[in-house]
Formats: C-alpha cells, sequence, structure tokens
C-alpha cells in the first residue's frame, strides 16, 4: 500500500511521457497572439524582481550563455521557421527526437520566424567552433586526471578549451528533470551502494562494476528493471556519467539517499560543475578506487551524510521555479540571438 500511494500520488516515480506529449503538443498549437501576450508578461516578471532575484537570474544566464562578444553564424545556419514537427532537422542532424523538438520548441517559438540559430541536441561531451545550442557541455576546467573533451572530428581548436560556445537549454528534461518524494529516511534506508544504468559502450560504467560488483556493500547492474521505489531503499546510490552527464542526479539529489560520483566532467541546465564535493554529493576519485573508504567515512559519521542529503535538496528547489526557469531561458535566447547579431523585432 505504501508503494502504490507514493508511486501514483507523491511521484516516486520517472515523469510520465504521456502527460509530457499532451502539453507539448498544445504548446505546439497556441496562436501566434497568445505568444506573443506570453513571452511579453515572461520578461516583464524580470522588471518586477528585487536586484537580488535580478542578480541571481543574470548569474545563470551568463552561466549558460557565456560568450560575451558578437559573433555571426554561419551561412548555413538555419532559420527558426524551417523547425517545424513534420521537418525536425537541426544544424547538424537530419533528425530531431521528439522531446529534443518539444523542449526547444517551448521557447523558440515566442521569436520571429526569421531568426537564424544553431541547435545540436543529443548527448554532448565535445566542445562547438560557434556558438549552438544544446543539452549539454564539457565542464570548463576537467576533474584532475580526466582528458580534455575533444571535438569533432574535422573541426579546428578552440583557443584555451572554453566552452563558451555550448549554450545551454534545458532540454530533455522529461527524462533528466524528475523530482521525486522519498518515502525513507536515512535511518530507514539499507547502508549499501546502488548502481542501475546502461553500461554498454561507456567504459568508465564498465569499469566501476568490474572493479565493485563483488563487493558486499555493492549491488550493481548494468540496466535491469528496477523501480526508482525500490532505488529508494539504499542510503548510496551511484550518479556515473555515460555518454555525458548522470542522467539520474536530479532525482537522486531529491532523494534521501546521497549521490556518489567522482566530480563531474560535463554539465547540464542542473550546472553539475557548481557542486560541490563533499557537500553536495560523496565524492570519490575518478578511477573509483576508494570508493569503500568513502563510504565507510560517512556511515562512521552519518551527521554529515544526512547534511550532504539536506544540502543537495536546497540545490535542487532552485529549479521548481517554473515562472522563473522560463525567464531565465528566455534571456539566455535574447542574449544568444543579440550577440549573433540578430534584431529581436
Amino acid at each position: 500500500m505504501k508503494r502504490f500511494y507514493y508511486t501514483y500520488f507523491r511521484h516516486t516515480r520517472k515523469n510520465s511521457h504521456l502527460s509530457y506529449f499532451l502539453r507539448s503538443i498544445i504548446r505546439y498549437i497556441m496562436p501566434q497572439w497568445y505568444l506573443n501576450l506570453r513571452v511579453r508578461a515572461i520578461r516583464r516578471r524580470y522588471s518586477r524582481m528585487t536586484e537580488e532575484e535580478r542578480k541571481y537570474v543574470d548569474d545563470r544566464v551568463d552561466y549558460y550563455c557565456k560568450f560575451c562578444d558578437s559573433i555571426l553564424l554561419p551561412d548555413d545556419a538555419p532559420q527558426l521557421s524551417g523547425f517545424t514537427y513534420k521537418q525536425r532537422e537541426s544544424y547538424v542532424h537530419d533528425y530531431v527526437n521528439s522531446t529534443y523538438f518539444f523542449d526547444a520548441y517551448e521557447y523558440i517559438r515566442f521569436y520571429p520566424k526569421h531568426l537564424r540559430w544553431a541547435y545540436n541536441p543529443g548527448d554532448v561531451n565535445y566542445l562547438f567552433p560557434v556558438p549552438e545550442i544544446t543539452k549539454s557541455r564539457p565542464v570548463a576546467s576537467p576533474p584532475a586526471g580526466e582528458p580534455e573533451m575533444p571535438l569533432p572530428v574535422g573541426e579546428s581548436a578552440i583557443p584555451s578549451q572554453t566552452n563558451r560556445n555550448n549554450i545551454l537549454l534545458n532540454l530533455d528534461k522529461v527524462r533528466h528533470f524528475t523530482w521525486i518524494t522519498d518515502p525513507f529516511s536515512w535511518e530507514e534506508k539499507e547502508c549499501r551502494i546502488l548502481f542501475r544504468g546502461d553500461a554498454s559502450n561507456k567504459p568508465r560504467r564498465l569499469r566501476f562494476i568490474e572493479m565493485w560488483k563483488d563487493h558486499p556493500w555493492c549491488d550493481l547492474v548494468s540496466t535491469g528493471n528496477m523501480s526508482l521505489y525500490d532505488h529508494l531503499s539504499y542510503r548510496y546510490i551511484m550518479a556515473l556519467e555515460g555518454n555525458d552527464v548522470a542522467s539520474n542526479l536530479k532525482w537522486v539529489m531529491s532523494s534521501n539517499s546521497a549521490a556518489v560520483m567522482p566530480r563531474p566532467t560535463c554539465e547540464t541546465w542542473f550546472m553539475e560543475e557548481r557542486l560541490i564535493p563533499g557537500y553536495h554529493y560523496i565524492e570519490i576519485a575518478a578511477d573509483y578506487h576508494d570508493l569503500i573508504d568513502k563510504i565507510s567515512y560517512y556511515e562512521a559519521h552519518p551527521g554529515e551524510a544526512k547534511e550532504i542529503v539536506e544540502h543537495a535538496h536546497q540545490w535542487c528547489k532552485q529549479f521548481h521555479d517554473k515562472k522563473r526557469e522560463d525567464l531565465i531561458s528566455v534571456r539566455v535566447l535574447d542574449k544568444y540571438f543579440r550577440l549573433t547579431g540578430q534584431s529581436l523585432s
């Protein structure tokens, strides 16, 4: 009964794709006059904010859209008019899947159709030579022991390997941005380390599983059918990067379990690079050798472990204000179009 209640009435489960697509289709058919009113209302919210609130918004806008010098897009950058559900093409892809289409369309629908953009959906763990809108990017400074992320084959080098040309929007959020209600307290959870995730063609995950799969504290399986509710009976949940970021990190940090991971090499709208090791998550070495030592420490110091969980909750809360998230997204795109030499009128 407890499982049923929390799974279906307290959102201890993954996001519903059905409700996501219903909302997205409704957005897609909205008339232009409504969109004009909607975007004006979003932008007006900024003028009604306190100075402290504006500083917060500006900081996140500049974090997601780091380039600050005007730069023209390549001549082959497409216009927004060509980005339709029937013709789901991007700057580099012949096909854009539905979630990446609808998440981008949620905000580009507010802009004149003659504007041009470079859109690069999917799992991105490399740097761009020109400003492109994407879900993920390498962190500005790779963690110690991790190599710098490469450019796509055939691209010229970018000075100092900056990630400023990877402009972040909150894409594929139905999969990545899941918040849950945890029915279990720290004391009710089992002192074990859990990993469930696809490790095929993901060397770092495979290396982790091979290293620790036989340890009695570990329950590690590549893929496997396990509900989020069952995950929550474990105190320590691994958040291991795959192609780019760890897709489970958001919901783990919203739970009463502690996220365990090496320092991130990629980031998304969640601003993974700003997470503080030992404060928002339990950090282990990039080669995973100290996993059991770290967990042993926090088992001996449960108060510190519970503080990490609480700090993680506070981090997640900043993304819960949908109106503010809309404002930040619009201002990111405003900055992007403006600095690529385009008029928003």
